[in-house]
């Protein structure tokens, strides 16, 4: 490692990263509600902010040298947890199957594929990767899990200057939700890589298609269980620091860069 992980790199990141998507939309006067509209639209508010934020991101993690703690956890956590993802996954399923796709033309499909990776990955990669990574430096683990929930969340909250208005609050307390979702995931699983697919999969089926009025309150439901199992599991957790693959730990239980110990994925 470069830089021995702390959360002040990592809010440097976030902070950078959210100036290189929210500067991609600011020179190309977004309307947020228009995002899904046509190729054009997608490309210059969907694809490009996330695959240049994303670039930024590869470039930052790679110099950092905080890839193995960014994608892998070095011990699982309890299977159970991933009861909230597997409801979200089947939300998914559910959304792709009934929404209407009929705005949708052929040639949109694969303009917003691209934007879908690359929000999941760098949304994922910048939330529940560098975050997490720096903050667990310095933080127990259930800090580690709010803090990163709420930069995720907040990450929202621009969206209200950009045309979608007050529902941005809306908006930001799920996204909270659906966070802890995904840190689950993480935990669950032992890589960010699952949770780097679910979400873009996520996007896909909410933005591409408009889902039935019927179907948005399992939004709700899906982020207070996403919340709900995050701090039951936590609660376990409480007091605690996990160990971070590839970050070793020095005698006073403080982590350290300056040795190469080796941990695996």
């Amino acid at each position: 490692m470069r830089i021995s992980p702390r959360p002040l790199a990592a809010v440097i990141v976030f902070l950078v990263y959210l100036a290189f998507f929210y500067g991609v939309w600011i020179a190309t006067s977004v309307e947020y509600n228009d995002i899904g509209d046509a190729v054009d639209t997608l490309l210059k508010w969907y694809v490009a902010p996330t695959w240049i934020g994303g670039l930024f991101l590869i470039i930052a993690v790679s110099w950092l040298g905080w890839w193995r703690p960014v994608l892998f956890e070095k011990n699982r956590a309890p299977r159970w947890v991933l009861i909230a993802p597997l409801f979200m996954l089947a939300l998914v399923i559910v959304f792709l199957f009934f929404s209407d796709y009929s705005g949708l033309a052929a040639g949109m499909i694969p303009v917003l594929i691209l934007g879908s990776i690359g929000v999941g990955f760098s949304e994922e990669v910048v939330s529940r990767g560098v975050i997490v990574t720096g903050f667990r430096s310095r933080f127990t683990e259930p800090w580690v899990w709010f803090w990163s929930c709420f930069l995720f969340a907040i990450l929202h909250l621009p969206n209200w200057f950009f045309g979608l208005g007050p529902s941005a609050v809306g908006q930001v307390l799920l996204a909270f939700g659906a966070g802890s979702t995904l840190y689950l995931l993480r935990r669950g699983s032992g890589t960010l890589w699952w949770a780097i697919a679910l979400h873009a999969v996520w996007d896909f089926a909410t933005i591409g298609g408009e889902a039935p009025l019927g179907l948005t309150g399992l939004l709700f439901i899906n982020a207070v269980l996403g919340f709900v199992v995050a701090v039951v599991m936590l609660r376990r957790e409480r007091g605690r620091r996990i160990e971070q693959v590839g970050v070793p730990v020095d005698e006073s239980g403080s982590e350290s860069a300056t040795s190469n110990t080796s941990a695996s994925g």
